[in-house]
């Protein structure tokens, strides 16, 4: 079936994305859905990027440990990255370079929005969670199994290769979102074990949500709404 070529794409994860605008040297990601937001742009001080500095020293031994142990087929390896472009709005996402290290990117807005380390150990162990639960590569199925079944349905309708090509398109987009929800709370409790893990607060940490726009509970929505994330952040928390 000549639509399955039609897919090609690289995914990646996010917690806090407002727009996705990976650097035109980045492994191309397949754009999982994200929420567009008009945002302040902040420049970071000397000083909040030595503080981010010294939280990823912490974090990334930590999830590191995580990752080898919940899933030790996986590439363990993170590289944490920071996006330097200065226009750009907050953003945390992972994803996996070519060779399938995992990547773990912040913006600069990001790192100047964080109002202390726990919120930014917090960003970081989630987007490494997205990794270690595997979400790239389930979310890649789901594209592909909705793609099949709306391309496979529009093919055997008898309709015109440019609507196939539409059908097969609006299916990967569907399946990629339909478990996006669940992923987005599968990685803020993952999270929350690598950030206390840490020595960091993860409860007080998932207060970055009380200050970015809550996406509610929209159908297809990629994003779960804030209070459920926190929710899930305390309940995880307070099993520890």
């Amino acid at each position: 079936m000549r639509w399955l070529a039609l897919i090609s794409v690289a995914f990646l994860a996010g917690c806090v994305t407002t727009t996705e605008q990976p650097r035109p040297d980045a492994p191309a990601p397949d754009t999982a859905p994200t929420r567009t937001v008009q945002q302040s742009v902040k420049t970071p001080t000397n000083g909040q990027i030595a503080r981010f500095k010294q939280v990823v020293t912490r974090v990334e031994p930590v999830a590191e440990r995580t990752c080898k142990s919940q899933a030790p087929t996986l590439n363990c390896d993170f590289k944490i990255v920071v996006d330097d472009r200065r226009n750009l709005p907050p953003n945390a996402f992972q994803t996996l370079d070519r060779s399938g290290r995992p990547i773990l990117a912040f913006t600069l807005s990001l790192i100047a929005d964080a109002a202390n380390e726990d919120e930014l150990a917090f960003v970081l162990s989630h987007e490494a969670a997205h990794h270690i639960a595997g979400h790239i590569p389930r979310q890649q199925q789901n594209a592909m199994a909705g793609a099949i079944l709306l391309g496979g349905l529009a093919t055997l309708a008898g309709v015109s290769p440019t609507a196939v090509d539409a059908a097969t398109n609006v299916g990967a987009s569907v399946g990629a979102r339909s478990y996006s929800k669940d992923f987005e709370l599968e990685a803020d409790a993952i999270g929350t074990v690598i950030a206390k893990r840490a020595g960091y607060n993860p409860v007080r940490g998932a207060e970055y949500f009380n200050r970015i726009p809550d996406p509610g509970d929209r159908f297809l929505g990629t994003h779960p709404p804030n209070k459920q994330r926190i929710e899930t952040v305390r309940r995880v928390n307070d099993q520890m």
